[in-house]
């Protein structure tokens, strides 16, 4: 039996509309455990958002969480922690030059601490999982560590404009993507960091060549991934952009897509 890695996305892959992972998504997942397969969380979530499924699936590896941002193994502290956070200074700088594009609020994390620059009480129940430490007032005087990640909330209409503002003034510092409605946010991180860089330095420690790497997600903070992985598996529901780079597509997270997949793949 060839070992594989098997990296997978949370939300809108493995887990349900409802935020829950099926039971046969988690029996699919227990036997390529026991066939001897390596299972990795590969999310947008910060680690107190996604330890819960990590514990429900009883992983014993290392997990990326923020896009890559953070990588880290929960349960082995010699594996080492890689945390690649943004310039402080630089983002004082966006947050200044924010104003003008009339945003609605801006966020910073810094791990578990959030920081609000405007309070905002559907923001704070939206972040508020795994009991962060929370912060509010003007990121420019109350943020003063490197933030892993900052989130811009803008209207609709504003979005792009943000966005070529970004990409025209700190494109050699960072990389920002947009998430899909109802929430118009775009989200920003250090310059060259996504969820590759992170399964990239999980395959080498467990000494999984790239072509046995299968990674499944639908966002396109899943493009890099699906793209240096061996084999990049979109879901059904995936937008098309990453569905045009995936190797192959399976059914919709409603429909269970990564058990259907595994379980054909790796005859489980």
């Amino acid at each position: 039996m060839e070992q594989h890695l098997i990296a997978i996305d949370l939300d809108g892959t493995l887990l349900k509309d409802d935020k829950t992972i099926s039971s046969r998504s988690y029996d699919v997942i227990q036997k390529a455990k026991a066939a001897g397969h390596v299972v990795v969380i590969a999310t947008g979530r910060p680690y107190r958002a996604s330890k819960m499924y990590y514990e429900q699936l009883d992983l014993t590896t290392p997990i990326v969480n923020f896009n890559g941002a953070f990588v880290h193994h929960p349960k082995d502290d010699s594996w080492g922690m890689y945390h690649t956070p943004l310039q402080l200074e630089t983002v004082k700088e966006i947050v200044e030059v924010s104003r003008k594009y009339n945003v609605r609020n801006i966020l910073a994390e810094v791990m578990d601490d959030v920081y609000f620059h405007e309070h905002d009480e559907q923001l704070l129940d939206l972040f508020n999982l795994g009991n962060p430490n929370v912060y509010i007032g003007n990121l420019r005087d109350i943020l003063r560590k490197d933030p892993t990640s900052i989130l811009i909330l803008s209207d609709e209409q504003n979005v792009g404009r943000i966005r070529t503002y970004l990409s025209e003034v700190h494109a050699n510092v960072i990389d920002h993507r947009s998430w899909t409605a109802p929430w118009h946010v775009i989200e920003i991180v250090r310059s060259g960091i996504h969820k590759a860089v992170g399964l990239e330095k999980i395959a080498s420690y467990y000494g999984i060549p790239r072509e046995r790497v299968i990674a499944f997600g639908d966002e396109d903070n899943d493009i890099e991934m699906l793209k240096w992985a061996g084999l990049g598996v979109a879901m059904g529901n995936a937008i098309e952009p990453l569905k045009a780079v995936a190797d192959d597509v399976t059914k919709t997270n409603e429909e269970d897509g990564i058990a259907v997949y595994l379980q054909s793949l790796l005859k489980l």
